[in-house]
């Protein structure tokens, strides 16, 4: 993880303009194995070179294409990235390189890049491809003196290229590169998982089957781990936690358990490097013998190989590869001699820039410990999100008896209010388990505030939840009715019910609720309780919060819908289709959609613009018509504008394109808040819902004094959000005058800063702060063993 910074900007605001790429050259590169969302990265580099004046080229076939030269070095072009973003693997190619690993090999390398005066180089691989970059930037003074002294070049050019400045993107599924939260193509990988969980899941259950799944991850397990979490298996096999002996009969009394209450249906996933505590390898087949031979259910095995690989990249890729992409250019511009080759990271919701070798050090150590049998210190190492992962995995997979349970008298209520998102049904489930497992009485509240008025409110145990991870919707029902007209009537039920602790997942009703009945603690002491939100929306507006539950699956039904409308496109030629998205005055879901589907331009309420903003964006559309790229996609916020509706947009559009382009339509709805939930989604929820039940647990017994429950402070009414780089308590109080109420949006909004990035990837001249941009941090040490890791 990052830590204390080493780069610090004099200024407070800087403008990219100010780092020109006149006169320098880049090459991309993709090496190693192949993950979606690299052609997003690679579109992202040679556009945002393009844009800053540097020539940009494609090496193809990695390392290889690199030792090779020739035809295998391209200048890149603007239209050539075209179409790229929707393409899983890599277009343009990656390869194993032998050759390289040898000093003849780089030598070669470097001839052909000097040749082109090639000394800026942006690698998109793992660790093993970081690497050899760092080695190759390492020699690069000794392989220019040996081209000298060959005579391959002269002095001017050794001159010229007297540094080689070396900026990583790490591409990997497998996620196994420390420094990084997310590496680019690990969601997209999880979105294969989980199709194939939830298809598996149907006929599981429609013959009572155990099925064994392995998932990629030969060193790593965070595929397993988040696809077990996302899912609700019922158990999960890690290179990094390997089981205790013994554990075949706990596995097996486990499933036998959950055959008792009911489950007509098991799911063991299973990394594909798994390993016991002796490291002997855990196979499916030793899994599926041991079930059939103990237990006796039918069981089946699936191994899904390198479907996890393929498929489009999700939305996540592509907004991770493009932020990374542009952030990339900005730190080669920005790299003087003395900077170390970096590598581009992603820590909760922030772009950071690592040394390189730091990253594959601790990376490097990680394989150490799992090797000296070091395990706890192994899933330290790999970070606070893997480590995080595994935390809540165990909170909620192991069902204690009532024996086990530590003793509480607490009753705690969770409801869903407004409208439905994606993930709200497993933060219910997490919060359900976590509630029971730390003693609790678990309440579920059908309906909202509205049917909290009405007391319909029942306990809800730990079988009641199962399965309820994948379900789209809101299954306890949601309405957006707020309290401050049934306070009476809730007081009552608070009384009737006991509740001691009120926990809300929603949007920004449940915000403006939790505010209402904080607000009414003078008027009824029932509401002097601790009371928590959960952000559950896909407009994405409430304040305290980065990120809501729901949005990455409505911007996944966005990209999806965006995919199958630029093929039409393609089809037609020198057609533009005008799409509105949700989002009420919250331009994210259009903003961050563009940027993921690669729109031309994206209107929003945040951003105001005229009649000639709409001229100057036809313009720009009817001369992108005369290049190859002859299809357009422009974006609409359903509330950007009261009087420049999806309709005029629509008919000005065909007006002034005629006989250039012709125009479509289409507007989303409510399409964006069904379907089942992505994976992402069902790992936030899961995580933040713990989180939360784990906050009241502790006020429940801060504030329990003279035999009741008592709390008024303005801390004991929160919202839990991202911020940045972690999740954080904010009092709803203290978050009033950071919130908009006429328009229901927060008033400062991270995500405006990556209108820039969408604009310059779209080709129109903008202005980009960058004060904000990755600074170069040390990577953080791994934490003291007595630490208390919390969720």
């Amino acid at each position: 993880m990052a830590g204390a910074g080493l780069l610090t900007r004099q200024d407070s605001r800087k403008f990219f303009e100010n780092l020109s790429g006149a006169g320098k050259s880049i090459a991309v590169l993709t090496s190693g194995g192949d993950a979606q969302g690299m052609n997003g990265a690679v579109r992202a580099v040679v556009r945002m070179g393009i844009y800053v004046g540097a020539k940009v080229y494609f090496i193809h076939e990695g390392y290889q294409g690199m030792v090779d030269g020739g035809n295998n070095i391209k200048e890149a072009t603007w239209e050539s990235v075209s179409s790229m973003l929707q393409v899983g693997g890599t277009v343009i190619g990656s390869a194993r390189c032998k050759e390289f690993r040898s000093r003849e090999g780089r030598l070669k390398a470097a001839h052909n890049l000097v040749k082109r005066s090639i000394n800026n180089l942006c690698v998109i691989g793992g660790d093993g491809s970081l690497t050899g970059a760092n080695l190759f930037r390492e020699e690069w003074s000794g392989l220019l003196d040996e081209l000298l002294k060959k005579g391959l070049i002269d002095e001017e050019e050794a001159q010229r290229n007297s540094e080689l400045h070396i900026v990583g993107m790490v591409g990997s599924i497998d996620n196994d590169f420390c420094g990084t939260d997310m590496t680019i193509g690990t969601d997209s990988a999880l979105h294969r998982i989980i199709e194939v969980v939830d298809a598996i899941m149907t006929t599981a259950q429609s013959h009572q089957r155990t099925f064994v799944l392995e998932v990629m991850g030969r060193h790593c397990g965070y595929l397993a781990l988040v696809s077990a979490l996302a899912c609700g298996a019922d158990w999960v096999f890690i290179p990094e936690m390997p089981p205790n002996d013994g554990w075949q009969d706990s596995m097996c009394q486990k499933l036998s358990g959950n055959r008792a209450d009911k489950k007509r249906l098991n799911i063991i996933i299973v990394a594909e490097g798994a390993i016991d505590c002796h490291n002997k390898a855990i196979t499916p087949d030793y899994i599926k013998d041991l079930v059939v031979s103990r237990l006796g259910f039918d069981t089946r095995v699936t191994i899904l190989g390198h479907v996890q690989r393929g498929g489009t990249p999700s939305a996540f890729d592509r907004i991770l590869a493009s932020r990374m992409g542009v952030e990339a250019v900005l730190a080669l511009l920005e790299a003087s001699a003395t900077t170390p080759a970096c590598v581009v990271s992603l820590v909760g919701n922030q772009a950071v820039r690592l040394p390189l070798m730091e990253c594959v050090q601790m990376t490097q150590e990680v394989q150490k410990a799992m090797d000296e049998k070091k395990f706890e210190e192994a899933v330290r190492l790999r970070g606070r999100s893997f480590e995080n992962n595994l935390i809540t995995y165990r909170l909620l997979s192991f069902r204690k008896t009532d024996s086990e349970l530590p003793s509480s008298s607490f009753n705690v209520a969770v409801l869903n209010v407004g409208a439905p998102a994606a993930g709200m049904n497993a933060a219910v489930r997490s919060a359900v388990r976590v509630g029971i497992a730390e003693g609790h009485r678990m309440f579920a509240v059908n309906d909202g505030f509205e049917g909290l008025s009405k007391g319909q409110i029942k306990e809800i145990k730990w079988g009641d939840v199962g399965g309820w991870t994948g379900q789209g919707g809101s299954l306890l029902g949601t309405k957006r009715t707020l309290p401050a007209k049934h306070l009476e009537e809730i007081a009552n039920q608070f009384r009737i019910h006991n509740i001691n602790a009120l926990l809300v997942i929603g949007g920004f009703e449940a915000y403006m609720g939790l505010l209402e009945l904080s607000s009414a603690r003078d008027k009824y002491d029932e509401f002097c309780v601790p009371m928590v939100m959960v952000p559950a929306t896909v407009s994405n507006n409430v304040p305290g919060s980065d990120l809501s539950i729901g949005t990455d699956t409505a911007l996944n039904a966005i990209t999806d819908t965006c995919d199958r409308i630029k093929q039409s496109a393609s089809g037609t030629k020198r057609r533009v289709f005008i799409i509105e998205t949700m989002g009420g005055y919250c331009g994210y879901l259009a903003t961050v959609g563009g940027l993921a589907a690669g729109a031309d331009t994206v209107y929003i309420h945040e951003e105001p613009f005229d009649i000639r903003d709409l001229q100057a964006n036809v313009e720009h559309l009817t001369e992108k018509m005369k290049t190859s790229i002859q299809r357009g996609l422009v974006l609409r916020n359903e509330n950007c504008n009261k009087n420049f509706t999806t309709d005029f947009i629509y008919q000005l559009y065909s007006e002034e394109g005629r006989g250039v382009f012709d125009c479509r339509k289409n507007i989303l709805g409510h399409m964006q808040q069904g379907g089942a939930p992505s994976p992402f989604d069902r790992n936030f929820s899961t995580k933040i819902a713990a989180k939360a039940i784990q906050w009241i647990s502790q006020k429940l017994t801060d504030c329990y004094k003279g035999g009741r429950v008592f709390a008024n402070s303005d801390d004991s009414a929160c919202l839990l959000g991202m911020r940045r780089r972690a999740l954080v308590f904010q009092p709803v109080s203290q978050l009033r005058g950071e919130t908009d109420f006429v328009h229901r949006v927060p008033r400062d909004q991270w995500w405006l800063k990556l209108r820039p990035v969408m604009k310059i990837l779209a080709k129109y001249k903008t202005s980009y702060d960058v004060s904000d941009a990755g600074q170069l941090e040390h990577v953080a040490h791994v934490r003291p063993k007595d630490s208390k890791a919390t969720i």
